[in-house]
C-alpha cells in the first residue's frame, strides 16, 4: 500500500539527501550526498460512522489538527471523501 495520508494527501519528500560526514582534508574527499525519501508519519485510525467503522491511514500532523479531532469526537460529520476507498494515483 502506498505511504500517502488518506485525509490530507501527504506523501514522501523525494528531494531529501542523506549526507555522510567524512572528516577529510579537502574537496577531493567531500562527503557523499545520496538521495533518500522522507516518509510521512502515518498511523492507522478507526472512526465510528453511522455506516460502521472506517479505518484510515492518517498523518500524525492531521491527527493533531482541530478539524480532524472534531470529526473523531463526533462533533462534525465525516466528510464523504474520507469514506471512499483510497485510490492512489501515483
Amino acid at each position: 500500500m502506498a505511504k500517502i495520508c488518506q485525509v490530507s494527501g501527504k506523501k514522501g519528500n523525494t528531494t531529501a539527501k542523506h549526507i555522510r560526514n567524512q572528516h577529510s582534508q579537502g574537496w577531493k574527499y567531500k562527503a557523499p550526498h545520496k538521495n533518500r525519501i522522507q516518509q510521512p508519519n502515518l498511523q492507522i485510525v478507526r472512526l465510528k460512522t453511522p455506516h460502521g467503522v472506517v479505518t484510515l491511514k492518517v498523518a500524525t500532523s492531521v491527527i493533531k489538527s482541530v478539524e480532524f479531532n472534531a470529526v473523531a469526537c463526533g462533533i462534525k460529520p465525516v466528510p464523504k471523501a474520507w469514506l471512499k476507498k483510497p485510490s492512489y494515483n501515483i
